[in-house]
């Protein structure tokens, strides 16, 4: 990770421009995932809150989020500990202010990470969806993109702790991120995990004998649209995380965009082919839930593999999902009807993990750009990443949408499902002139 603030050319600043004009397709591709897989009746409500959330997570983000995150090289609070200092929190003032208004990497990075926030802020909306209430969404939303979000991206992007376990110990390059594997898969793909044990599973969810009942999505071409949308989100937003956060040089955009397309394209094959086998039939919402998961693990390492590695790593992660999926709502009986935790927090995981297995990562820190250096401790580096994403960011968001609940509860009454949030919190639907609810509430 760089020791100091990276520059840019005049010609790298364009590129990256371009680049991070790509990452609200990402935005607009899961939200039309989550709406597909959610009910016909709520369409219009996830869509809204969709738009909510990003407009949310871009005031709480420039208001405060960016200067707490902060950049390598730029002021941070520091913590000594055993004579070697490790940043905890960045020290930039709020509201951009004092700040050039330029193609300056830290205009940039703020441009980046306002994106980045809102599409971490659309992960768990999936996982609630059909009960979690618009205004609930906005203030979690404010909660994540203003705090939580800023907090680890700084401990990985902005020269905190976690990036400098490489120069004050000696552990790899330090945790490595590409893209946001950990800063916007983990950490939203966690918060989805903490909303949907908050609100409970959705009425008509579990029998009284535990067993789920199938709820399937209302739209599959909404579903599959999307992830060709998140597709070219996700090359502007890995390579441009590989340009600014890794040292990696502009031209890198094409073989990220290459290793993102192998990834997500490996993952939704194999999570057919499971489902295939297992079902006789490969399933629509998990070969796409498959599909962004190949995404989300793409997101740590796609600018430090090979074309194969990344195939592989994809197909790693498609099967992981489309298992995790199934465990989730069997074994520990968490209603997520986007798929969101499985697709955004165990892909997301994955990728960090195949850092320290597949990535050969430029040694930036210690001045030698662009060479790869055989240093020990990747794995580690990326171990230690990935216990404090379980150990205190779940703990953390959870902990913070606890006492949102109890301020403010976050589940719509039983009326407002029955009816459907597009009525109950829109006062309209989506498909006025279809039935878009039936009468699996009548016996409850």
């Amino acid at each position: 990770m760089p020791a100091t603030a990276p520059t840019l050319s005049d010609t790298g600043a364009a590129l990256f421009a371009i680049l991070i004009l790509l990452v609200p397709l990402a935005g607009a591709g899961l939200a039309l995932i989550n709406t597909g897989l959610g009910r016909s009746r709520s369409a219009a409500h996830l869509m809204m809150s969709s738009l909510c959330v990003v407009s949310v997570a871009a005031l709480a983000y420039i208001l405060c989020g960016f200067a707490w995150q902060g950049l390598a090289g730029q002021p941070a609070h520091v913590v000594t500990i055993g004579s070697k200092p490790w940043g905890w929190l960045g020290a930039g003032p709020l509201l951009l202010r004092h700040m050039t208004f330029g193609a300056s990497p830290a205009l940039l990075a703020a441009l980046l990470g306002m994106l980045s926030a809102g599409l971490a802020g659309l992960i768990p909306l999936g996982a609630g969806a059909d009960r979690w209430r618009v205004g609930a969404c906005c203030a979690s939303t404010a909660l994540l993109a203003g705090w939580t979000y800023p907090l680890f991206a700084h401990w990985v992007w902005g020269g905190g702790w976690l990036a400098q376990l490489g120069t004050n110990y000696g552990i790899g390059q330090g945790f490595v991120d590409t893209g946001g594997a950990s800063t916007i898969q983990a950490v939203g793909g966690l918060t989805a995990l903490a909303i949907a044990w908050i609100l409970g599973p959705r009425r008509g969810k579990y029998a009284h004998d535990g067993m789920p009942t199938a709820i399937p999505g209302h739209n599959a071409v909404f579903v599959l649209f999307g992830c060709l949308l998140a597709l070219i989100g996700w090359w502007g937003l890995n390579s441009a995380g590989a340009i600014l956060f890794n040292g990696a040089e502009s031209g890198v955009a094409a073989i990220v965009a290459i290793n993102s397309t192998l990834s997500a394209a490996s993952a939704a094959l194999a999570a057919a082919l499971v489902t295939n086998t297992r079902f006789r039939k490969p399933d629509a919402s998990l070969t796409a839930n498959g599909w962004v998961g190949g995404l989300a693990a793409s997101s740590g390492v796609c600018a430090f593999v090979l074309p194969i590695e990344a195939a592989i790593i994809g197909a790693i992660a498609g099967v992981l999902v489309t298992f995790s999926v199934e465990w989730f709502e069997l074994r520990i009986s968490v209603d997520d009807p986007g798929g969101s935790i499985s697709a955004h927090a165990m892909g997301g995981l994955w990728g960090v993990l195949a850092v320290g297995i597949f990535g050969n990562v430029p040694a930036r820190a210690l001045g030698a750009a662009g060479q790869a250096v055989a240093r020990p401790g990747q794995w580690l580096a990326q171990l230690a990443g990935i216990a404090t994403l379980i150990g205190f960011v779940l703990p953390l968001t959870y902990g913070l949408n606890w006492l949102l609940n109890r301020v403010y509860p976050q589940r719509v009454p039983a009326e407002g499902e029955r009816q459907g949030l597009d009525l109950y919190e829109l006062g309209a639907g989506a498909y006025p002139e279809f039935v878009t609810h039936g009468d699996e509430f009548t016996e409850r």
